[in-house]
């Protein structure tokens, strides 16, 4: 298990597996987000597998399978709701983290700089560079 914190309350994960729910509990989160399709992951990590691992440690879990087309501003913004209605520490996780970071990242576009969130994401191990165009024209609209 891979836990790579953004913020104090949102962090991101490659895949993690059913064995690690104690541990992510025991790290203080209470929401674990599934943002990985089950198309690409065996039927021992889908989410109903996740889920009942998840639920069993007395944790919340969500689903919300993203992909490249997916990946839509209603998505970000229903994924942020997740968030903003957890308890505490909120735990996404993908194959790699990257789309959870990516899904985080454009949630600030407008909100913060686009180097405030590059550098917050770089700090948890993603390049997420190609995005800075995309995270300027934001603030850009938010003036």
């Amino acid at each position: 298990m891979d836990i790579r914190p953004i913020t104090d309350r949102y962090a991101v994960s490659p895949q993690i597996d059913p064995e690690d729910a104690a541990a992510i509990k025991a790290a203080g989160i209470t929401t674990v987000i599934c943002n990985r399709p089950d198309a690409e992951v065996p039927p021992s990590h889908q989410s109903d597998a996740m889920r009942m691992a998840i639920e069993a440690a007395g944790l919340r879990f969500e689903v919300l399978p993203i992909t490249h087309q997916t990946m839509t501003p209603d998505r970000v913004a229903q994924q942020f709701a997740m968030v903003d209605a957890s308890d505490g520490p909120v735990l996404a996780y993908c194959a790699s983290g990257t789309r959870c970071s990516i899904l985080w990242a454009l949630s600030q576009a407008g909100q913060k700089s686009a180097d405030e969130i590059l550098g917050a994401v770089a700090q948890a191990g993603y390049d997420l560079s190609m995005l800075r165009p995309t995270l300027d024209a934001a603030a850009d609209a938010q003036r």
